[in-house]
């Protein structure tokens, strides 16, 4: 087998083993008929998976659509258990403070460049600051 090809099922294994982390990490987490991944179901945190093929691109997906709710969208009740499935899933330590930035630097998909970059650097927070 060709090595384009291994690596191809590589990607295809990785990004399927997130999602489904995704799915056992967030309680009563689903993905809907829209392709729809609902991470919170009661406050509707969620993203379309349309165009998200690899381990990268979910990881920036996480970003841009997870930071908001985290840092300014939920209650106090919510935020800290969505901040801990958050961590669990890219196993990372951010605080709230810490997700106010990311939401100012990657939120709603602003840079994806830079999303690309802080995540490769292994969430160097100091690419974030201006």
């Amino acid at each position: 087998m060709a090595q384009e090809t291994l690596d191809r099922l590589n990607e295809e294994i990785a990004f399927k083993t997130i999602v489904n982390s995704a799915l056992h990490i967030f309680p009563k987490s689903f993905i809907n008929r829209n392709n729809e991944i609902i991470l919170e179901p009661r406050n509707n945190v969620y993203f379309r998976l349309d165009e998200v093929d690899t381990v990268m691109d979910f990881k920036c997906k996480m970003f841009a659509w997870l930071s908001r709710p985290i840092a300014k969208g939920l209650n106090k009740y919510w935020w800290p258990r969505v901040l801990a499935c958050f961590n669990e899933l890219l196993r990372t330590n951010f605080t709230k403070d810490e997700m106010y930035l990311i939401y100012d630097r990657l939120g709603n998909d602003v840079n994806r460049k830079l999303t690309v970059k802080f995540i490769e650097s292994g969430y160097d927070m100091e690419l974030l600051k201006r």
